[in-house]
């Protein structure tokens, strides 16, 4: 009886400890789409308003050389925007790559669940 009631015990610290693990996944899930959303409306604004300012700089530059450099001056505005598109994509995929991964914390207690399972476990034998 000692052993059911052992077993009992085992099983509801199981259950509480999956419990736990669920709930700090959900939050954390949570908490990056509310970063991403963030994320994704100050880019909007951003690329609006950094589009408008290209827009405007170019064709302040292509009136400027207009009756001497027209061709050179279209072209040179492209390479820029060019050159601009490209470093930001490497931004953009950089720091991608350096955030940490998803569920980091509820995999790190997930862990030590398992390490500590293991130690009772080994302990008892």
């Amino acid at each position: 009886m000692a052993i059911a009631a052992a077993a009992g015990r085992i099983g509801a610290t199981l259950a509480a400890m999956i419990r736990t693990r669920l709930e700090l996944a959900a939050v954390e899930v949570q908490e990056e789409a509310h970063h991403l959303v963030g994320y994704l409306a100050w880019m909007l604004l951003a690329a609006f308003l950094a589009a408008g300012a290209a827009l405007f700089a170019a064709l302040f530059v292509i009136v400027l050389f207009w009756d001497d450099y027209r061709l050179q001056a279209v072209g040179g505005m492209a390479a820029l925007f060019a050159l601009a598109c490209a470093m930001i994509v490497m931004k953009v995929r950089a720091s991608f790559v350096a955030r940490p991964p998803l569920l980091a914390a509820t995999l790190a207690e997930l862990r030590k669940d398992v390490d500590f399972v293991k130690g009772v476990g080994q302990s008892d034998e």
